[in-house]
């Protein structure tokens, strides 16, 4: 046997299966009892667009120190999808683990010498415990997790009670789970023992956090910021946001007494529809949003150019993933920057929040309600697949009771009724931004045309030039406002003087902290500045322009957040240099911490020289 790879609670197991084969339940059911067991976990759901047939992968990181983000390679291999068997070996790290079906005999060159071979007969198993078909690939599921709980110390009793709770009102779909968990877990016992060096023992180090997708976090945010209109068409990997909003709406919006909705719902027939329901909810003084995925954003076009020129708020949730076109709909990428910051034609300048997490996409999902009124405009929330379809261990959400909304610049019907000066694109306080009157507001003061034409300070068809650059010129120096009003970057220095910087966004937050760490082991020191929201604040400028060079970590092909603070901030692009990943699934901590040492030493030697 090759030298074993030995842990406690910090491994990285990966499940290889064929979509459609009943696995995702099982795995994430394997993930939940380690995290029971009081160890903090991280998974990731690479799964393909398609129903089933199709590889798809699980990966649970176990890390007593709580790291959130994919750490790359993996410590053990559950391979049971031989379409995918040499490209899963190969990612086991040298002296790691390969847990596979040994019902059937594999040829020597099958395996890797450097890889300790755990086989159990799972097949052979089934077959002479289940008749059905059905039965005996889903109970192989159930069985394997059995096993792999008794390799890692696991107590039976934690895995149990997890089946109990998700078939306690199912008793025969129980009894039948209990028992393939039980075959498991006592032929590894009996066949397995000392097989695997990666365990995992008790631990308090999950504390009181929360395991919660993005896209749940996201539609509680809603709730909580007062939203109370949401129009969409279904689209992966958005459409759990619409679904979960229902939930929580359901739960929190229906009046006790009269049992009244109070929040509408509505499922339009395309992603053009749905920006229209939200925007006239918008102007009608409703907090609405959408949630969609690039190629929503793209057929919102014309919709977010008139909701931007006739100063509208409405909040888009865009759940980016693999593109153009239908791209990977199942896969993950931060390529809809650019198509957002500028959506539609002509010039338009659109407000960005990047949450790194799902307890601050919570958090901005709330805030992006008060941004969208205060600054009468379209606010986008750039999620990503990553964030919003896999499941993230966070601190519980906070929210503060005695929070007011913020409406923006409302005129009342006292104001107009004393005579106020009303221009619905009047700048009044040199901010740039207008006050507005909802429908109804008086009987008959405060009216005025909501057109996406070219128009005066008080509304009036116009064409024009002075009065039209005029409002654009307004429109720009609105921008300029929002900076004030968006998230601050978060800055951290390195512990030693530094002469790089790095700049990340995103879900890219969670492999980044754990790279840095890496990359400091190694001597090499960066300090870092996460950007949290568009337009950029005059700190990220600043940061560019304190160090030698600065890296830029995304994940998309074109460098789309580079090619943004070089437009926005007037930075030499040769300041900038880019770190890309966009394979489609999230960027893992080697990859960053290779990228950028790997950079620094040709730096090192080119000073040398």
């Amino acid at each position: 046997m090759p030298k074993a790879i030995r842990s406690v609670n910090d491994f990285v197991i990966k499940f290889a299966n064929v979509n459609g084969s009943g696995s995702a339940s099982a795995n994430e059911m394997f993930a939940r009892a380690v995290m029971r067991m009081g160890v903090p976990i991280a998974t990731r759901n690479i799964f393909p667009s398609n129903i089933q047939g199709l590889p798809t992968w699980f990966e649970v990181r176990v890390s007593e120190k709580g790291w959130p983000g994919r750490r790359g390679g993996c410590d053990l291999m559950v391979a049971m999808n031989p379409q995918t068997w040499d490209k899963d070996i190969a990612s086991i790290d040298p002296g790691g683990y390969l847990f596979y079906d040994s019902s059937k005999p594999m040829p020597e060159s099958k395996f890797r010498s450097d890889v300790n071979v755990v086989g159990m007969p799972l097949t052979e198993i089934c077959n002479r415990t289940y008749k059905d078909p059905r039965q005996r690939q889903l109970f192989k599921n159930i069985i394997y997790v059995g096993a792999l709980s008794a390799l890692f110390d696991i107590e039976r009793a934690t895995v149990e009670k997890l089946v109990r709770e998700q078939y306690g009102s199912k008793q025969q779909l129980l009894e039948s789970n209990i028992k393939a968990l039980n075959l498991g877990y006592a032929y590894a016992k009996e066949h397995l023992a000392g097989l695997c060096n990666l365990k995992v023992a008790k631990s308090g180090a999950v504390g009181n956090r929360i395991l919660i997708a993005g896209n749940d976090a996201a539609a509680l945010g809603c709730v909580y910021g007062g939203a109370t209109v949401a129009a969409w068409y279904p689209i992966t990997p958005s459409t759990s946001v619409a679904e979960a909003f229902a939930k929580w709406c359901r739960k929190f919006r229906v009046d006790p007494e009269t049992k009244r909705h109070r929040f509408a719902i509505v499922q339009a027939e395309d992603e053009i529809s749905a920006i229209g329901v939200v925007i006239g909810a918008g102007w009608n003084g409703a907090r609405a949003f959408t949630a969609t995925s690039g190629p929503g954003i793209s057929l919102m076009q014309e919709f977010l150019g008139l909701a931007y020129f006739a100063e509208i708020p409405a909040v888009i949730f865009d759940v980016q993933r693999g593109g153009p076109s239908t791209g990977m709909p199942t896969r993950t990428q931060q390529a809809d920057i650019l198509l957002c910051a500028y959506a539609s034609h002509g010039d338009t300048k659109h407000v960005l929040l990047f949450p790194e997490d799902p307890r601050e996409l919570f958090e901005m999902a709330a805030l992006s309600f008060d941004l969208a009124e205060r600054l009468q405009t379209p606010i986008f929330v750039m999620e990503d697949l990553d964030i919003g379809m896999n499941d993230w261990l966070c601190e519980p959400f906070q929210w503060d009771d005695s929070r007011v909304y913020d409406r923006g610049k409302l005129m009342t019907a006292a104001e107009l009724e004393a005579g106020k000066t009303f221009g619905r694109y009047l700048d009044v306080d040199g901010d740039a931004i207008p006050y507005r009157t909802l429908p109804g507001t008086h009987p008959s003061k405060g009216a005025y045309f909501t057109r996406g034409t070219s128009r005066d300070r008080f509304a009036k068809y116009s064409e024009d030039g002075a009065v039209y650059v005029d409002n654009m010129q307004r429109l720009l120096r609105k921008f300029e406002t929002a900076k004030s009003l968006v998230p601050a970057p978060v800055l951290r220095r390195a512990r030693e003087p530094a002469r790089y910087g790095v700049i990340y966004f995103g879900s890219t937050s969670a492999p980044m902290a754990e790279a840095l760490v890496s990359l400091e082991q190694a001597g090499l020191h960066l300090d870092t500045l996460r950007i949290r929201a568009f337009p950029f604040r005059d700190e990220v400028a600043d940061f560019i322009t304190a160090y030698d060079q600065v890296f830029v970590v995304e994940q998309n092909r074109d460098a789309q957040l580079r090619s943004l603070l070089v437009n926005e901030c007037a930075i030499d692009p040769a300041r900038l240099i880019s770190v890309l990943h966009y394979d489609g699934t999230p960027v893992t901590a080697r990859f960053i911490t290779a990228a950028i040492s790997e950079r620094l030493q040709i730096r090192a030697k080119e000073a040398a020289e």
